[in-house]
């Protein structure tokens, strides 16, 4: 009697039982490989202290017209500034041509929005501007009420000149003063992030 006679309708049945345990042992090797690998990935998550300050809501009520409140998020100062009537008027008097940095260099607004006020202003009127607090040259902290060629901020380090809108005038720092995500969630609270 042959091979083939004593497994009857069994052709290949070793070929079938052999791929079976390939595929078994790769499955077992894919799983045991994620099981491994998955809390090297997940390691890479932020931790909770860094995603309470991922984003943080700021009471402005108080803060008055001509007045700037720094408050620190992500490590970083953020200036939220109450412009006076003045200091909107000579924002928006500026020639865009005149500007070193063209960009708005607002997260609230598409890439090559232009750096006009009213792109970096966070209400339609312009009373509100809010911005990080750090030089875009090497990263000092401006003095900001009314310091400086322009009426803004000025960053002693280096000498870079900001307006009353945040935008670079005169110095080496290269771009305007980033103006983060941020939204009004009520009349007197704005959240950044």
């Amino acid at each position: 009697m042959s091979h083939a006679d004593s497994h009857p309708g069994d052709s290949g049945g070793d070929g079938t039982r052999r791929d079976f345990l390939y595929i078994a042992t790769g499955a077992v090797g894919a799983v045991t490989t994620g099981a491994a690998v998955w809390p090297l990935i997940d390691q890479m998550n932020p931790s909770a202290d860094v995603l309470a300050l991922a984003s943080i809501e700021v009471d402005i009520g108080e803060v008055e017209t001509g007045t700037q409140l720094t408050v620190k998020w992500r490590g970083r100062p953020v200036f939220i500034r109450r412009r006076t009537a003045e200091e909107i008027a000579a924002a928006r008097a500026v020639d865009l041509a005149d500007l070193k940095d063209p960009g708005a260099e607002n997260k609230n607004l598409p890439a090559d929005a232009d750096a006009s006020d009213a792109n970096r202003a966070l209400d339609k009127a312009g009373e509100w501007l809010v911005m990080i607090g750090v030089c875009t040259h090497l990263g000092c902290v401006p003095l900001g009420n009314g310091a400086g060629e322009f009426g803004g901020w000025f960053c002693p380090c280096h000498g870079s000149h900001y307006d009353t809108s945040g935008r670079i005038r005169k110095g080496p720092a290269p771009k305007n003063l980033e103006v983060p995500l941020v939204a009004f969630i009520s009349d007197t609270v704005i959240k950044l992030g």
